[in-house]
């Protein structure tokens, strides 16, 4: 097969729009409730603020406004999911574009990514994780067009302040692309001064610390519990001298059995794994620290302090993995001769919807398969046998109470775990196991 005859734009957006539909009707039609972190975080929408006991805002605030729009709908917030998924590949497409001159090859680089479970498998969960792909693919690609120019513009830095405010009020981790930008910059202008300095960079940090103001304001008011949760964590309260070894190691291990679907990928796509790297190479030089450096900065810190970091926190930091070994390869890369990868891409392409599907279907005690709905009208009914006011606060976890925050038709506000004092100032309520419904 060759990409020589056909339409490459259209070829991209029939491949996103076919992720998109797929992701999106696979688990609205397996699933039974909606997955833990949706639930949860779509509790935290209910109450919205500039912060969370466990994340930042952002996350909440796009779902609150997918429920304000759509209502208890499970498919909308797979849809929400993925539109930040086909977001990502876009701006990545778009990214290689300028990097190669050549849309055939910026579609193989985009390709690659379903070879990365982050980016399909995992992808009906809509969280923390995913919420960031948006943000991290637009931070690279104003970074590269501020890279690339002579000329460093205005819009350029405002746009990459924002997404980077954005990305980080989506969870912090996102600090990791930021450093590995700076650095960047450091590097090129004042070590080898491939660039000057000028004062317009600075508008990016100014605009990025002042959308994080509101939120800074929050954390300091309710004792940083956003960065006590991500610390404890990562184990570093009981983390031993071993541990500095062991749990570098486990996380290397993991990134490259993460990475396996996608290398093979890039076999069936590379006639011969001959390149050279020119450290002068400024469009390379760009990509290695993008891609590396961040998950080079990971396994340091799980180096230095010991701690164990969770596989799932690593979803964005692979986002450009395909436009890396593209530019690396691209020599050796036949367009006319894709069979091979084009065989493995499909097979990738539709085993990882219907292995979610078997799953989702077979295994029965899954969050799921949790009956949320069903228990939200029972508490209804129960509701309803002694009171004409509506419910509209609800206490508990943020699993059974979220689900239902989500599921009962009055939206209650989720208010946090139950306490006498939060009781005391319900008109009427009724406590059911674990959780507790009310009127204000």
């Amino acid at each position: 097969m060759s990409f020589n005859r056909i339409d490459i734009n259209k070829l991209f957006y029939s491949f996103i729009a076919i992720h998109l539909i797929l992701w999106t009707l696979v688990p609205s039609l397996t699933n039974n409730n909606l997955p833990l972190d949706t639930i949860e975080h779509l509790a935290w929408g209910s109450n919205l603020d500039w912060g969370f006991n466990k994340h930042p805002p952002a996350v909440a605030f796009f779902l609150e406004v997918f429920y304000q729009i759509f209502g208890a709908q499970d498919w909308a917030y797979y849809l929400l999911s993925q539109i930040f998924v086909v977001i990502a590949f876009i701006v990545v497409f778009k990214f290689a574009e300028k990097l190669f001159k050549d849309k055939s090859l910026s579609l193989i680089a985009v390709l690659l990514l379903e070879g990365i479970y982050f980016y399909n498998f995992t992808t009906p969960e809509f969280n923390v994780n995913v919420c960031q792909l948006p943000f991290w693919a637009l931070c690279v690609y104003y970074s590269w067009k501020l890279f690339d120019k002579q000329e460093v513009t205005f819009k350029d830095c405002l746009c990459l302040g924002v997404f980077a405010a954005l990305g980080f009020l989506s969870k912090y981790l996102f600090i990791y692309l930021l450093i590995a930008i700076d650095l960047l910059f450091f590097y090129i202008i004042f070590i080898k001064r491939y660039k000057k300095f000028d004062f317009k960079y600075l508008i990016s940090l100014e605009v990025f610390i002042v959308l994080l103001v509101p939120h800074l304001i929050w954390l300091t008011n309710n004792n940083y519990a956003t960065i006590t949760y991500g610390l404890a964590r990562t184990g570093l309260e009981n983390s031993s001298l071993l541990d500095h070894i062991i749990y570098p190691l486990i996380f290397l291990g993991k990134q490259m059995g993460i990475l396996i679907p996608f290398f093979v990928m890039s076999f069936f796509l590379v006639q011969k794994f001959k390149y050279k790297i020119f450290l002068k190479d400024k469009k390379l030089l760009f990509l290695i620290f993008i891609n590396l450096v961040p998950v080079g900065l990971m396994f340091l810190t799980s180096m230095l302090t010991g701690s164990k970091i969770r596989t799932m926190w690593m979803t964005p930091f692979y986002l450009f993995f395909g436009v890396l070994i593209v530019y690396i390869f691209q020599a050796q890369i036949n367009l006319k001769k894709l069979n091979s990868f084009i065989s493995a891409f499909l097979i990738l392409f539709i085993f990882s919807p219907f292995a979610y599907a078997y799953i989702s279907i077979t295994e029965t005690d899954k969050r799921t398969d949790y009956l949320g709905k069903e228990i939200a009208i029972k508490v209804q009914f129960a509701w309803s046998k002694n009171h004409k006011e509506p419910i509209n606060v609800v206490f508990g976890d943020e699993w059974v109470a979220g689900n239902l925050s989500y599921h009962l038709k009055t939206r209650p506000i989720w208010h946090g775990p139950i306490t006498k004092d939060k009781l005391n100032l319900l008109s009427k309520f009724m406590c059911i196991d674990s959780i507790c419904v009310g009127n204000r």
